[in-house]
């Protein structure tokens, strides 16, 4: 299929799923491409254009919630910089990991796999996190996450205030934002999955301001990471329009609400959709590998509608809690 080519039903279907991936990515941090590139690997497109497309998205969609966000007062404009620095040199390394896969023929079956593993591993933290809200704390000394306090004692200046507590070496912070680049331009993901919680657990930042400083790093990143692989054709520009229509309305509404509803409740929930994903992937790989037809259109139809699903989720307990509120002020 022409990268500038895409049937009509297939069109609508995208800005649809757009407008529910951008309700998860301006609510939660993440889920962006986490989501988008997959349905892609899904839909038999190589990994390269994959990952391209899935970084286009994150960049027009974090770039619309870093707007609301900054409104709303949820980004640390100091610590965004410095994760920017990280996350560049990560993604450039990752780039050039992946083209070299692509190279050997490894690329597709690489990133499969590793998403499968991810998204697995991340769903399952998540699920966890959810069903002990305790882990909000997570093993804790002194009332602290542990993490936390062990990054904490990395000494090395200069340092920086962050979080709730101490200082931190701007080494650590720098050392985050490269790891989670490097899988950011291998992976074609914004990096919120992981960046959200390192921010949370390892930097004690408040959850809101968590989301929208990570938001508002992602928004430069992810430009950088769109202009790499544009520069090499790989983006599939007739699918990313219709995704970008739909998540422009969808991240608006999803970063409006994070002031309304606690994700706490909702994070089982998420992770629950994050292992459909890596079902979803994992099926793909099996079906491309064995040309199992019915295995491919039950991976697309788990991934699409664990998205839509979680969306209206939010949608309705977002809007029932503005409704409640408002109720309780005119009485």
């Amino acid at each position: 299929m022409s990268l500038f080519e895409v049937s009509i039903p297939l069109a609508i279907l995208f800005v649809t799923f757009g407008l529910t991936v951008g309700i998860l990515f301006g609510f939660f941090g993440m889920g962006g491409s986490f989501f988008v590139t997959p349905a892609l690997l899904v839909l038999g497109h190589s990994a390269p254009t994959a990952v391209g497309t899935g970084l286009a998205f994150v960049f027009w969609t974090s770039l619309v919630a870093t707007v609301t966000h900054r409104d709303l007062d949820h980004i640390d404009y100091r610590l965004g910089m410095l994760l920017i620095l990280g996350m560049t040199v990560g993604i450039e390394i990752g780039k050039q990991t992946l083209l070299v896969l692509m190279d050997v023929g490894l690329a597709d079956l690489v990133v499969s796999l590793l998403y499968v593993v991810l998204l697995g591993a991340v769903g399952v933290f998540v699920i966890y996190d959810g069903r002990h809200p305790s882990i909000e704390d997570g093993e804790t000394v002194g009332g602290r996450p542990a993490l936390s306090v062990h990054l904490e004692r990395v000494r090395l200046p200069p340092t920086i205030s962050v979080g709730e507590h101490g200082e931190i070496s701007v080494w650590v912070v720098l050392a985050i934002a490269m790891i989670i680049g490097l899988l950011s331009g291998f992976l074609g993901v914004g990096g919120g999955f992981l960046m959200v919680p390192a921010l949370m657990y390892g930097l004690t930042v408040p959850g809101a301001v968590a989301v929208g400083t990570d938001i508002f790093q992602i928004t430069v990143s992810s430009a950088y990471g769109t202009v790499t692989y544009g520069r090499r054709g790989a983006i599939h520009v007739a699918m990313l329009l219709p995704l970008l229509v739909g998540s422009t309305v969808g991240t608006r509404i999803g970063a409006v609400l994070t002031d309304h509803l606690d994700d706490t409740a909702l994070r089982t929930t998420f992770g629950v959709m994050l292992l459909i994903g890596s079902l979803s992937v994992a099926g793909k790989t099996i079906s491309h590998t064995y040309d199992i037809e019915l295995l491919h259109t039950l991976s697309l139809t788990l991934l699409l509608g664990g998205a839509l699903v979680m969306s209206v989720i939010i949608l309705y307990l977002g809007l029932r809690n503005i409704r409640n509120e408002r109720s309780s002020a005119t009485m």
